[in-house]
């Protein structure tokens, strides 16, 4: 069942990256000026989550270098709050981002014994989360070992309690596919929502179609699966009943957290409509669609400014802070295909 306490908290478990720039107005000759951004999947789902007025709680093993003081200072900026994170000597995560002529982002990423992989059991046993209605996660920190295994155990036992939701959020340059293929029917036995974008979709399950997609990860688990699909929009399949809803136009300047914006604004919306604490039982089609199309102006509005930077709620042009549409008929009706799959499963073994 749902909880439907005055509290709708939501924990977020995962990495701080330090997503780094070239910046050509700084540099010269023989030397290449970077600049340095706060980011990271997990914590921009975080910070997006607190400015959006969902009470956000984030899980990191901070390092004590000068990055983990950034992204202390960006959470905390945002509202989030840190207890329970870990301060660590090991270094912080290091990601030289790549934008090409559309502001596509591709990523080197520095991260050998970086603090965000070196989660203990008694680190994560040590958290609490009695307030919360749904444990976020995913990306790098739940593949990357030793910590990913202690994670997903941590998982295992959260479920009890609340909605978990992942978003694998492949990196191949860091990561091989297949220690993600080998690791995805777990995080769906475990997560009642899955999130994840068209590309990695590709990288997990190449040649499947969306459909095909879906149908798999419900019948390992998984309640509610979302793929974003860029400029497309998105699809959700809620049990095997399926809903697209568009992207609204925009300027983009780049794409850099428009996925995590997506998540944040995903589950502040089930939040609000008092769907997470349980295992989305009476959550219907339409308040998926209702949830993603304000997930695709969540994202949309990152995309039209530099690097990972959410918007506040007060600043969204369209929200559904008020419970009211504010959509233009085109730009917003989504498509419901209510026939669920012959294939779908209720049933959820952990392997």
């Amino acid at each position: 069942m749902t909880r439907h306490e005055s509290s709708s908290s939501v924990t977020v478990l995962g990495e701080c990256v330090a997503d780094t720039f070239a910046d050509p107005g700084r540099s010269g000759l023989g030397e290449l000026a970077l600049r340095a951004l706060p980011g990271g999947g997990p914590a921009n789902t975080a910070v997006a989550l607190a400015r959006l007025g969902t009470p956000t709680r984030f899980f990191g093993r901070f390092s004590n270098d000068v990055f983990g003081t950034l992204f202390r200072d960006r959470l905390s900026a945002s509202g989030v709050d840190l207890t329970g994170s870990v301060s660590t000597p090991e270094p912080s995560t290091l990601a030289v981002a790549d934008l090409d002529e559309t502001g596509q982002a591709t990523y080197t990423f520095y991260a050998d014994s970086a603090a965000d992989w070196q989660w203990t059991a008694d680190e994560l046993a040590a958290t609490q989360q009695d307030d919360a209605v749904c444990l976020h996660t995913g990306s790098l920190a739940l593949v990357r070992q030793p910590g990913a295994g202690h994670i997903e155990d941590h998982l295992a036992s959260a479920r009890e309690h609340v909605t978990v939701s992942v978003d694998p959020n492949v990196r191949p340059l860091l990561v091989p596919p297949s220690a993600y293929q080998e690791r995805l029917p777990r995080w769906c036995a475990l997560a009642d929502i899955l999130r994840l974008s068209e590309d990695d979709l590709a990288l997990l399950l190449p040649g499947a179609g969306l459909e095909e997609a879906c149908d798999t990860w419900h019948r390992a688990g998984a309640r509610l699966v979302v793929i974003t699909l860029g400029g497309r929009g998105a699809l959700a399949s809620l049990d095997g009943h399926r809903v697209t809803v568009p992207t609204p136009a925009i300027d983009i300047v780049d794409t850099v957290g428009a996925g995590d914006a997506f998540t944040a604004g995903l589950l502040h919306r089930l939040a609000a409509l008092g769907h997470l604490g349980g295992r989305l039982d009476r959550l219907s089609l339409e308040e998926v669609a209702d949830a993603c199309s304000f997930a695709t102006h969540v994202a949309a509005m990152t995309c039209s400014v530099p690097g990972a930077n959410p918007p506040r709620a007060e600043h969204l042009a369209t929200p559904f802070l008020s419970g009211e549409r504010r959509f233009t008929k085109a730009a917003s009706t989504p498509t419901l295909v209510t026939q669920p799959s012959p294939n779908r499963a209720h049933a959820r073994a952990v392997p």
